[in-house]
């Protein structure tokens, strides 16, 4: 119980960091301040500790580089948030979601579907 307390505090602090760091801290509150630490920790354990091999306060771990790969994926989340506030944007954030989920089908899971198949045939990605 203790360690889900300190998980959403540190959550809290986090959140407020990276509002503070993209200049959004004007526009949201306390609960605000905690979905985007805990989801932005959520972001950084699937993109960002593979990268730099660290855990995120997710994991339980609270140490300073999980703390900074955790506020990281905080300061990711807002910067997407930004660019759903306009057309383009977000236009933007379907093709990387669709991007994304096409690797991870396609190549990551070895997909043998025909749509897999075909993507795979596509000369620019021989």
């Amino acid at each position: 119980m203790i360690n889900f307390m300190i998980w959403i505090i540190v959550g809290a602090v986090i959140g407020w960091v990276a509002s503070l760091i993209m200049k959004t801290n004007s526009r949201q509150g306390l609960i605000a301040d905690i979905v985007v630490g805990i989801v932005g920790a959520f972001l950084a354990g699937i993109f960002l500790s593979p990268l730099f091999n660290v855990g995120t306060i997710n994991e339980g771990d609270f140490s300073l580089p999980a703390l900074l790969v955790s506020l990281g994926g905080a300061v990711i989340l807002l910067a997407i948030s930004k660019l759903f506030r306009n057309v383009a944007g977000f236009l933007v954030i379907v093709v990387v979601v669709a991007l994304i989920f096409i690797y991870f089908n396609c190549w990551v899971m070895e997909s043998d579907s025909v749509f897999c198949a075909s993507v795979r045939l596509l000369p620019f990605l021989q």
